[in-house]
């Protein structure tokens, strides 16, 4: 328990999990649409304020997790509720957060069946994103990891498109499957260690055959989540079927659930098969940046354009977390945010050309630009940001990754390079089809353009694009100190585990 800070005032983190499933539970009280959205907006708020002292009250200086809760749960197996952030899961919970008021404002008109009970998926949805990036027992986290599944599950079986059983299902058995691996490796670590204590868990002088098994169920687990090429065929699917704000949710948060389980387990707890395993990963990730980007460029549907995209964007995460340096892993978390900013917002986009015209097609909504202006604004400055425009928040997160891997390997970073040149083609190419098209346009001259609703809705991610593009060291040093401690004792380790190498030769 060194490495906690123990919150002695406010509960702050247990309310953040368990205020949303009180929110939830009064839906089943209360009947009507509008009662339904204005409370879950309502809720939302309140927790996306509510999550703001995280911010103002987090230490820089410590590597240490803060705000930091432990009560005894199930003593007789040593399960615990520990709860607790630091620079690495600090960022993503505050974006579980601040992202959930515009997913309801989001689906206001767009959902108008059984309101209610999606307004209570939106609000479990919201229970288990937070509670898994502050969840530092095993137990709790793999119960957290599992409760997301329902709700994400009836977002698009109930709610989804023309082939929404199709989506759900693929989604469910990809996501049970990567379970199943979860599962394994956490009772072999509980048998080995006799504690679910993550932190304890860590820096431990396990065998290297073990390592890699562990390593490797817990790596498919989060490729899978990614997800990474060539495990990926779940998440086009999904995100075509689902509604405008399950897609951003996907986007914008579940997938960084596998990335953020790589750099909070893979790494620490094997750090040897770490070593071993990441050449072919980072292989792994190069091959995702350049098939997501073709697939992507291929497309005529929008939201299979932008979820083919999320393939390309989430290689380079992966490519920065497994070249193992501070430049790498620093890229790879802020563009974790930047992800969910940007690809979020381009799912928000595509949900209100689809709202006025019915159709993902860009043949259908070409030429919309001239009588939305508004909307042209908004969509070509999030196209900018997704490939990684100066002066946008991408263009941090992806410079940051390449010079990480430039330090690493320079052939590995000019393998990457054309992932970049493939999203400035298929971003341009889709804005300049919505923006202007060809000389047949269809007539759009009945297109309305944004309503106050909308723009409230796209405003703050358009904010979030110009801070971390153009001022991004406040988010940076959020995450330094917690990055740099982990890499520390990594490469403390590969140091002490060459030198008993020598030794005993």
């Amino acid at each position: 328990m060194d490495s906690l800070l123990i919150n002695e005032g406010f509960p702050l983190l247990s309310f953040l999990i368990f205020f949303p499933l009180a929110g939830a539970v009064v839906l089943f009280f209360f009947s009507g649409e509008k009662f339904a959205r204005l409370w879950t907006l309502a809720i939302t708020i309140i927790e996306a304020i509510i999550s703001i002292p995280l911010l103002t009250g987090f230490d820089i200086t410590t590597p240490k997790y803060q705000f930091a809760e432990a009560y005894s749960w199930i003593p007789q197996w040593n399960i615990n509720y520990i709860v607790g952030v630091d620079g690495i899961s600090i960022l993503l919970v505050l974006l579980s957060t601040l992202i959930m008021p515009l997913c309801v404002l989001a689906s206001w008109k767009y959902i108008k069946t059984r309101v209610t009970q999606f307004m209570f998926c939106l609000l479990i949805m919201q229970v288990s994103m937070v509670g898994l990036f502050v969840a530092l027992d095993f137990i709790l986290f793999w119960v957290f990891w599992e409760f997301m599944l329902i709700p994400m599950y009836l977002l698009i079986a109930v709610w989804g498109g023309p082939r929404k059983e199709y989506a759900s299902i693929k989604f469910f058995i990809y996501t049970m499957a990567g379970s199943v691996f979860l599962l394994v490796a956490i009772l072999a670590l509980y048998l080995k260690n006799g504690s679910f204590f993550i932190p304890d868990m860590q820096w431990q002088s396990y065998s290297t055959t073990f390592q890699v098994l562990v390593f490797l169920a817990f790596f498919l687990a989060f490729a899978i989540k990614v997800p990474m090429f060539p495990l990926h065929t779940w998440l086009p699917a999904a995100h075509v079927e689902a509604p405008t704000a399950g897609s951003v949710i996907l986007a914008s948060v579940l997938l960084k659930m596998g990335t953020y389980g790589m750099l909070r387990f893979c790494i620490p707890i094997t750090p040897d098969a770490t070593f071993m395993l990441a050449p072919y990963i980072l292989w792994l990730s190069i091959a995702g940046i350049i098939y997501g980007g073709f697939t992507a460029l291929a497309q005529s549907d929008m939201k299979k354009l932008i979820a083919y995209s999320s393939v390309g964007h989430m290689g380079f995460v992966t490519l920065g977390i497994f070249v193992l340096n501070t430049r790498g892993v620093e890229g790879s978390i802020i563009q974790m945010i930047n992800h969910g900013v940007t690809t979020g917002a381009l799912f928000l986009c595509v949900g209100m050309i689809y709202e006025r015209t019915h159709s993902r097609e860009l043949s259908v909504a070409q030429g919309c630009g001239k009588f939305m202006p508004w909307y042209a604004t908004f969509l070509g400055l999030f196209s900018l940001s997704s490939f990684g425009f100066p002066g946008t928040n991408s263009f941090i997160g992806e410079f940051l990754i390449l010079a990480g891997t430039f330090e690493f390997n320079k052939g590995l970073a000019l393998a990457a390079i054309p992932g970049a040149v493939l999203a400035a083609a298929y971003m341009l190419r889709m804005l300049q089809k919505l923006l202007y098209g060809t000389p047949d346009n269809p007539d759009q001259s009945y297109l309305k353009d944004l309503s106050f609703r909308e723009i409230v809705v796209l405003a703050p991610f358009a904010v979030f694009v110009f801070w971390i593009g153009l001022g991004p060291q406040p988010f940076i040093d959020m995450i330094h100190v917690s990055v740099g401690n982990m890499l520390d004792q990594l490469n403390n380790w590969h140091q002490v585990q060459g030198v008993a190498q020598i030794i005993l030769q």
